[in-house]
């Protein structure tokens, strides 16, 4: 199993501490001598799920201009038309995908083109399946600018437990469809807003797996249009 990078200091961590309470009681509390192995497998499960949830899952990549991807892994919470205020400035179909503390924690780009806009908001910390949770919480925001001028936005917004998130994207870069966007630590979400005219491949309660479930297929353009 690989292991992401933004893991390695935290699974360190942990298992130093979870060594330094497994001693400590084996050393030290008399009154626990006959648990203390049952203690040490519970440690070690413990640490195992902490190193399992920064797990790096390889996946065939696939390319197709008028697809677009799920950027995570989770399950559809959200498909609705919104008004996006921070950049685009439009009317637009948002997919939201909520992630569980189980599920892998990487985020991959749905589509591919030129990294128009990136921006960091420092926010609260609510429940990732929160109606406010898009506009409130701690996020960042990436929006891609296709071949044909149209735009994508993607936020990666944390949850109640999740307290980083991670993006690899500056403005300028030109990425590939399914390509590392980031890495959100514990449970969030990821919102993609896409042209409102796209069509909506999935539903609300739908499972999606990251960089390989089609989400939407965009509308193809006329050369007039472009």
């Amino acid at each position: 199993m690989k292991i992401n990078k933004e893991g390695y200091k935290i699974i360190g961590i942990t298992g130093l501490i979870s060594l330094a309470i497994w001693l400590c009681a084996y050393y030290f509390i008399e009154s626990v001598s006959g648990y203390i192995w049952f203690m040490a497998i519970f440690l070690l499960v413990f640490w195992f799920f902490i190193a399992a949830f920064f797990r790096e899952p390889r996946r065939v990549q696939i390319h197709d201009d008028e697809l677009v991807f799920s950027p995570c892994d989770g399950r559809v919470v959200v498909t609705e038309v919104v008004h996006e205020k921070e950049h685009i400035d439009c009317e637009m179909l948002q997919i939201s995908i909520f992630m569980s503390i189980t599920n892998v924690h990487m985020n991959w780009l749905p589509v591919g083109g030129e990294v128009e806009y990136t921006k960091h908001h420092h926010g609260r910390f609510l429940v990732a399946w929160h109606p406010k949770s898009s506009t409130e919480n701690e996020r960042n925001t990436t929006v891609i600018r296709l071949k044909d001028g149209r735009k994508v936005l993607m936020r990666q917004i944390a949850g109640l437990i999740a307290r980083r998130i991670v993006s690899y994207v500056k403005p300028g870069k030109h990425v590939k469809q399914n390509d590392v966007l980031g890495f959100i630590k514990f449970g969030s979400r990821v919102d993609i807003l896409i042209p409102k005219d796209s069509e909506l491949y999935v539903e609300i309660g739908d499972p999606v797996i990251g960089s390989q479930t089609p989400i939407a297929r965009l509308k193809s353009t006329t050369p007039a249009e472009e």
